[in-house]
């Protein structure tokens, strides 16, 4: 007997899952950050106004939309993104690329310092894994900010 405690020896199984319910074909394409906004508003879980969420917009390499994820929900005033649970996600899904997208419960569209931060980490981390982070999209009710429009992705 190689160990003398079976016990030792038993470890939790890991599974990994994706989903598909819909054909890619069908799926719809972002061309633009109105696109994702739009798809975004569309399918987010909660009020904007209530509280601060992490979502992202899962892509193939023609930037149809795969999926959207929900990595944290958090208070009034922030939330946790830990870059393992995006990248976690992404990878199950097969992206090739990813649009970050969190709300500003107080109306407020323009980035922290703390999301201009969070923004080039998580960049930094897709080139890694080679996946594209095309976009991060601050919403409100009735407005948004896009790092790739002004520039800062």
């Amino acid at each position: 007997m190689l160990y003398q405690n079976e016990q030792f020896c038993k470890v939790s199984e890991v599974k990994i899952s994706y989903h598909n319910r819909i054909k890619l074909a069908e799926s719809p394409q972002i061309n633009n950050s109105g696109d994702a906004v739009q798809i975004l508003h569309a399918n987010w879980s909660d009020d904007l106004e209530l509280l601060e969420t992490f979502n992202i917009l899962i892509l193939n390499r023609a930037n149809r939309v795969k999926g959207i994820f929900t990595v944290s929900k958090g208070g009034v005033s922030g939330t946790v993104v830990d870059a393992k649970i995006v990248f976690a996600a992404a990878l199950k899904a097969m992206a090739c690329g990813i649009i970050l997208a969190h709300n500003h419960p107080s109306g407020n569209r323009y980035p922290s310092e703390a999301d201009i931060k969070l923004t080039s980490k998580l960049k930094e981390a897709g080139k890694a894994l080679d996946i594209t982070v095309i976009d991060h999209l601050i919403l409100t009710t009735g407005n948004y900010y896009s790092f790739a429009d002004e520039g800062k992705i």
